[in-house]
C-alpha cells in the first residue's frame, strides 16, 4: 500500500471514529434534551403538587373559601399540564397520576358539596337550640377539622339523633376528608416517583455520553494515533537504514539493503525505492565484475599480443622446415624420423592455431556494423563446421520469432560467435544429441538462446567459463568463449549461461535492435 493510500487510511479511520463520536453525542443531546425537558415537567408537578397540598390543608384548617379557588386553580394546572404532555409514558406513572388527579378533584368537589349542605343543616337547626349559641362559632369553625368530634357535639348537646342530616354530613365529611388525604399524599408520592425517574434519565443519558467520549477518544488514540506513529515510525526506520546502505555504497561496497520478511504496508513508496535500490546494487556489481573483466582481457590481450608476435616468426621457420624436410625425406628417411617429423608438423600447426587464436583475441578490433539475417547466419555457420566435423547424429533446429530477424551486426565476428559456441555444443553433446537455436524479437532487444542436450557444465566451472585460458577441455586454448565474450561486449550485448550438471547448457545471448543505428 502506498503511503499516500497510508495517509489516507489513517485520516478516514480517525474522522470516522470523530464522527460516530459526533453522531452518537448529537443523538443523545437529543434525547437528553427531552429527557431535560420532561425532569422540568415532573419538577412542576411536583411543585404544584406540594402547593395543592398546602392550600388543602388551609382549607380544612380555616375554611377559608379562597383557599378552594386555589386548590381547584392547581388542579386544573396539573390537568393542563398532564394534558398536554407528549413525554412517552411507558411506565404508566403520567396516567396513573392524571387519574388520581382526576379522583382527587371529584372527591374535592364531593367534600365541598358536603359542607355546602352542612352548613345549611347547620343555619336550619340553630335557630331550635339558641341555649347553645355559645358552641355556634366554635362548631362552624372547626367542623372542617375535626368533624366527629363536632358530630359528637351536636349530637349530645343538641340531642340530636345520628341519622340527622348534620349529623351525616359530618360523619360523610371526615370519612371524604380523610380518603382525600390518602389521595393527595399519594398524588405527592408519585410525583416524586416521576421526578426521581427523570432525573435519573437525565443522568443516565449525561453518564453515557461522558462515557461515549472517554471511549471513542481512547480508541482515536489507539487507532488513529497509532497508525500514524506506525508509518511514519516505519518509513522513517526503513530511511535510516537505506541512508545507511547508500554510505556504504559510497565507499565501494556494493551489498544489497536486506528488508527481511516483508510485513503488512512495507510495499509502499519507500519499499519501491529500496527495490529499485538493491537491483541497482547488483547492477553495479554486475558492471564492477564486467570492468574488472574487460581490465583483465586488456592485460592478457596486451601479453598475448606480444607473446604471439615474438613466437609467430620463430613458429613459420620450424613450419616450414618441417614442412621441406617431410618432402625430402619420402622413403628413405627412417620410420621413427618420419614420425618425428610428422609430430613436429602437428604440434607445429597446433601451435600456429593457438597464436591465431591469440592474435584474434588481442586484436579485438571494433565491429564494423551492418544488416546481417540471422537464420541464414547460423544456418551457413553450421554448414561449415559440418564440412569438417561429422554431425550426422546431432539433431540441430532453429525456432525463430519472426521468421526472419535482421540484427546489425559484424557478419565476420558474429559468425565467429556461432563457430565457437556451436562447436562447444557438438563436444558437449558428443555427437549424438539436440542443439537447439531460439530467437526471438522483443521490443528494444534480440535475445538469442542457444541450448544443447550434452553433458552440463558444473557451477563452479560456469563462473569462470568466460576468463581467459579457462578450458574443460584436453586440447582446447580457453580463447574460444571469452573471444566471443568479446565480440558481444563490442556489440552492446550480454551473454549469460544457464547449465545443470547432466541437464545440458543453454547461452543466452541479448543484442540491442538499435545497435547498427547509434
Amino acid at each position: 500500500m502506498s503511503l499516500k493510500k497510508k495517509i489516507i487510511l489513517s485520516f478516514l479511520t480517525s474522522a470516522f471514529i470523530i464522527a460516530v463520536l459526533a453522531a452518537f453525542e448529537y443523538i443523545n443531546f437529543i434525547q437528553i434534551k427531552k429527557e431535560i425537558v420532561f425532569l422540568e415537567t415532573t419538577d412542576t408537578i411536583s411543585s404544584k403538587s406540594l402547593q395543592l397540598r398546602r392550600h388543602e390543608k388551609n382549607f380544612f384548617l380555616t375554611g377559608d373559601l379562597n383557599e378552594v379557588k386555589s386548590v381547584r386553580d392547581y388542579l386544573k394546572q396539573l390537568d393542563d399540564i398532564l394534558a398536554e404532555n407528549r413525554y412517552p409514558d411507558s411506565t404508566g406513572g403520567l396516567l396513573s397520576l392524571r387519574k388520581k388527579i382526576d379522583e382527587y378533584s371529584r372527591r374535592f368537589n364531593h367534600i365541598e358539596k358536603i359542607v355546602y349542605d352542612f352548613r345549611n343543616e347547620f343555619g336550619r337547626i340553630k335557630p331550635f337550640h339558641m341555649q347553645y349559641s355559645i358552641f355556634f362559632r366554635i362548631i362552624e369553625t372547626t367542623f372542617l377539622e375535626r368533624p366527629l368530634v363536632n358530630a359528637e357535639l351536636i349530637e349530645n348537646i343538641f340531642h340530636l339523633k345520628k341519622n340527622n342530616p348534620a349529623i351525616r354530613n359530618l360523619y360523610e365529611l371526615d370519612s371524604e376528608i380523610r380518603t382525600l388525604r390518602k389521595d393527595g399524599e399519594e398524588i405527592l408520592v408519585m410525583s416524586k416517583e416521576l421526578d426521581k425517574i427523570a432525573r435519573e434519565k437525565v443522568d443516565g443519558f449525561i453518564r453515557r455520553s461522558q462515557i461515549a467520549i472517554l471511549i471513542f477518544f481512547t480508541v482515536f488514540l489507539i487507532a488513529g494515533g497509532g497508525a500514524f506513529l506506525y508509518v511514519t515510525g516505519n518509513v522513517v526506520k526503513r530511511l535510516n537504514l537505506l541512508t545507511t546502505v547508500v554510505e556504504r555504497t559510497g565507499g565501494g561496497d556494493f551489498s544489497k539493503m536486506s528488508v527481511g520478511r516483508l510485513r503488512w504496508g512495507d510495499n509502499d513508496e519507500v519499499g519501491v525505492l529500496i527495490q529499485k535500490f538493491n537491483s541497482m546494487e547488483e547492477q553495479l556489481i554486475q558492471r564492477e565484475k564486467e570492468l574488472l573483466q574487460s581490465k583483465k582481457l586488456a592485460a592478457i590481450g596486451t601479453l598475448a599480443s606480444g607473446v604471439a608476435h615474438e613466437l609467430n616468426n620463430p613458429l613459420n621457420n620450424i613450419y616450414t622446415t618441417a614442412q621441406r624436410l617431410l618432402k625430402k625425406s619420402e622413403d628413405e628417411c627412417p620410420a621413427f624420423i618420419k614420425k618425428g617429423l610428422d609430430d613436429i608438423f602437428g604440434q607445429t600447426m597446433r601451435v600456429k592455431s593457438i597464436v591465431s587464436d591469440l592474435l584474434e583475441f588481442a586484436r579485438g578490433r571494433e565491429p564494423n556494423l551492418r544488416p546481417v539475417e540471422l537464420r541464414s547466419l547460423v544456418n551457413g555457420v553450421y554448414k561449415h563446421i559440418g564440412g569438417s566435423r561429422s554431425i550426422d547424429s546431432i539433431r540441430f533446429h532453429l525456432e525463430f520469432h519472426p521468421e526472419e530477424i535482421v540484427i546489425y551486426a559484424d557478419q565476420e565476428q558474429m559468425e565467429r560467435v556461432f563457430i565457437n559456441l556451436i562447436s562447444n555444443a557438438i563436444d558437449a553433446v558428443s555427437g549424438e544429441g539436440s542443439i537447439i537455436v531460439r530467437a526471438v524479437e522483443e521490443d528494444a532487444n534480440i535475445r538469442i538462446r542457444l541450448s544443447d542436450t550434452g553433458r552440463g557444465i558444473s557451477q563452479e566451472a560456469v563462473e569462470k567459463i568466460f576468463e581467459p585460458f579457462y578450458t574443460t577441455k584436453d586440447k582446447g586454448t580457453g580463447l574460444g568463449l571469452a573471444i566471443v565474450f568479446n565480440i558481444i561486449q563490442k556489440h552492446k550485448g550480454e551473454i549469460t549461461v544457464e547449465s545443470e550438471e547432466g541437464s545440458g547448457t543453454t547461452f543466452i545471448i541479448t543484442l540491442p535492435k538499435s545497435a547498427g543505428k547509434v
